[in-house]
């Protein structure tokens, strides 16, 4: 039995500026947002496409906000569901609705009518705020949910003139424009908050046991369930960001937030975290490779979360050696394994370090992380953060296993879910003893490094060996002409299931699947190389960047291959 956990074997790995334990305000996660714009007011807190708003600004159009919903009738506990990409009126009305005790339902812009009711029926909102864009989707659903209010806002509505004279014609130009109705229910944002009063307005929650947010899960191996995060837990996992960001100065930093702030990764490493520490936030509400480079340039960000296919599509750009990227100065991926030559070959680019961290929604999210400007590991999702326990155990058993040996990660920190919204029997599944069951398989060295070698789930078992796609995806990722790899189990007749590749290729190169194949076979096992390989253009993904393993797998079921 190993003595990792009972011995924090991880702490002596820490650098020497990160405490082994924080004391953290117990405080309403809105807290943040006031103590900084009363310490900060005039430090640019949002800059959105020209337009730069203070964080004195962001605070009293935050206060207009739950004002609003107050006038509207919503009170402490009732669900505002917020369907924006990334934008000042997403932080507006994330904290807004903080401010009056209310929780927030984060929903993803690009869900299917049939996803939006899934989520508004099972959460129970009975207000959103959306795009015009998105408004006929939300309108359909509205009879179909709990739904009675919808505040509708448009990307012009913080657009500096003359964008946002030009918006709206570039619409109609594009047929696709979209008039809202006056009736009942539907309200117009920039009115609603003209005639609201500046002045503070916060309704007193318990941190520990109030619910901030409804986080619904990915939905990336079935049916999306609702997390439930408290304030405490929202404020924890910012403040521990924050004291592993140890060279990060308050008040001078500027985050780029490409991450969609709907995503639990985004919310905490670019919004929470950035407002705790009064940095500037620079929202990009979709990611575009060409439009990114030129924003780093400009606006010259020092630290950039992302997702390793932000980082793959950037480095892969042609012309990227013509942009001044040298502001950058750390950037942490998550939501899917950063393969080293995209470290790599990124660091060499911009000068930034580049670390690799790991969380899931039930944890806030963030539960791991490579040292910053310290030692990290190649491979590895880091040390457990501050008041973070991390075992691996025997998944059939619970038991801690031996050092080196593959079993599941089981993790414990103040930034755990109190569980899944109306599903006691699936939170019992997952909540253990205070212990959180992550689903993913992994290791953990002498120093406490943890490496996660694949989710449960994505096992693949082919001729009673198991197979962890992400040492087949790793390989593929070392050769040449390869962009992007994703390994999947498909059913076999003889071996159970087998290995099928789904390839995405470096723009103007080509290979064969006899050199891809040889090339596996001289890096892997005979028994992990893929007997499939099948070339795409794109992956499907979610916004985040996480590839959707499902939806291959259901293609291949649409083929005649599964079921």
């Amino acid at each position: 039995m190993s003595e990792g956990v009972e011995k924090k074997i991880w702490l002596s790995s820490y650098p020497k500026e990160v405490p082994h334990s924080i004391d953290y305000p117990i405080v309403s996660l809105a807290q943040l947002l006031i103590d900084t714009a009363t310490e900060f007011p005039e430090n640019d807190a949002i800059f959105f496409m020209g337009k730069r708003i203070k964080y004195k600004s962001l605070l009293e159009q935050t206060y207009q906000f739950a004002h609003a919903l107050k006038s509207m009738g919503v009170k402490k506990g009732d669900r505002v569901a917020i369907m924006l990409p990334n934008s000042p009126q997403a932080v507006i009305s994330y904290y807004g609705t903080l401010m009056i005790g209310a929780t927030v339902v984060q929903t993803n812009p690009l869900y299917t009518e049939r996803e939006l009711e899934h989520q508004m029926v099972d959460s129970g909102a009975e207000t959103i705020i959306t795009l015009d864009l998105l408004y006929p989707k939300v309108a359909k659903v509205k009879p179909l949910s709990s739904l009675k209010n919808i505040i509708v806002t448009s990307i012009k509505d913080y657009l500096p003139f003359p964008k946002n004279i030009l918006y709206p014609l570039s619409l109609i130009k594009d047929k696709q424009y979209i008039k809202i109705p006056k009736t009942e229910g539907v309200f117009k944002y920039s009115s609603l908050l003209k005639i609201q009063p500046k002045t503070s307005i916060q309704v007193e929650v318990d941190p520990r046991e109030d619910i901030a947010l409804l986080q619904y899960t990915g939905g990336t191996t079935g049916l999306s369930k609702g997390v439930i995060l408290t304030h405490y837990n929202l404020v924890t996992n910012a403040v521990q960001a924050s004291y592993w960001m140890y060279r990060s100065e308050k008040g001078k930093e500027r985050f780029l937030g490409v991450l969609p702030l709907f995503h639990v990764f985004g919310m905490t490493i670019v919004m929470n975290l950035s407002i705790y520490r009064a940095a500037s936030m620079i929202l990009v509400p979709r990611f575009k490779v060409e439009d990114v480079l030129e924003l780093i340039q400009k606006e010259r960000p020092t630290f950039f979360p992302g997702a390793p296919t932000m980082y793959i599509a950037l480095i892969n750009h042609p012309e990227i050696d013509e942009y001044d990227l040298s502001s950058l100065e750390a950037c942490i991926s998550g939501s899917a394994p950063l393969p080293l030559e995209v470290q790599e070959k990124f660091e060499k680019i911009t000068g930034a370090r580049i670390v690799e961290g790991y969380g899931l929604t039930e944890a806030s999210p963030v539960t791991h992380c490579n040292p910053i400007w310290d030692k990290r590991k190649n491979g590895s999702i880091g040390l457990p953060w501050p008041d973070t326990l991390a075992k691996v155990v025997d998944p059939a058993t619970g038991e801690e296993i031996e050092q080196g040996q593959i079993g599941e990660l089981v993790v414990k920190s103040p930034t755990v879910m109190k569980g899944y919204w109306n599903r006691p029997e699936e939170t019992n599944e997952v909540l253990q003893d205070g212990w959180l069951l992550t689903g993913d398989m992994a290791t953990v060295d002498d120093e406490g490094y943890f490496y996660i070698v694949d989710r449960k789930k994505d096992m693949i078992i082919a001729g009673g060996y198991n197979i962890y796609p992400r040492d087949v995806e790793e390989v593929l990722f070392e050769h040449p002409a390869v962009q992007e790899a994703v390994v999947v189990g498909i059913p076999d007749p003889y071996r159970g299931e087998t290995v099928k590749a789904f390839i995405v290729l470096k723009e103007g190169i080509e290979v064969t699947e006899k050199e891809l194949d040889d090339f596996c076979r001289t890096h892997l096992a005979a028994y992990k190389v893929p007997r499939l390989y099948e070339f795409r253009t794109e992956l499907p993904k979610t916004l985040v960047g996480k590839v959707l393993r499902r939806a291959l797998l259901e293609e291949e079921k649409e083929k005649g291959k599964v079921g």
